[in-house]
């Protein structure tokens, strides 16, 4: 595939993310669009589909490949769980947890806040306390004796 088509392909992609059905988004994955790379403004599908709380598509990306703890943007955007976590996005929470999103992460290359922040910033206590069971879970598994 050539570059320029490859361009727009990524660019159809991660408008797709944040407000299209799944099936576009299927259909634009099959061609050969990146689940994880950006688009021309430097957003990430996965981030998009995060902000508008697209959980379908949110789905759709994490079984095509695309990595939940991966930053997007430039500076005005961030994780994708930090995203969906701000706005109070229960469904999209959820799907980037099951996706494997880390809700210890700090936005800012580790700088910034970490989901539960944007949650209890925004007053979205549902989302604090998905994210805070999580984190609790993830924790004690990490605690947890192996057995060898």
């Amino acid at each position: 595939m050539n570059r320029r088509r490859r361009k727009k392909l990524q660019q159809r992609l991660t408008e797709a993310a944040g407000w299209a059905e799944v099936s576009r988004l299927v259909g634009l994955l099959r061609a050969h669009a990146d689940p994880n790379l950006p688009g021309p403004g430097g957003s990430t599908p996965l981030y998009r589909a995060s902000v508008q709380n697209r959980a379908n598509n949110i789905r759709a990306l994490a079984a095509a490949g695309a990595d939940p703890n991966v930053e997007s943007g430039t500076g005005e955007e961030g994780l994708p769980l930090c995203a969906a976590a701000c706005w109070g996005h229960l469904d999209a929470v959820r799907e980037l947890l099951a996706a494997g999103a880390d809700p210890s992460l700090r936005e800012d290359n580790g700088h910034g806040r970490t989901p539960a922040e944007w949650a209890e910033a925004g007053g979205h206590h549902h989302a604090l306390e998905l994210l805070t069971a999580n984190g609790k879970r993830a924790a004690d598994q990490n605690r947890a004796p192996s057995a060898s």
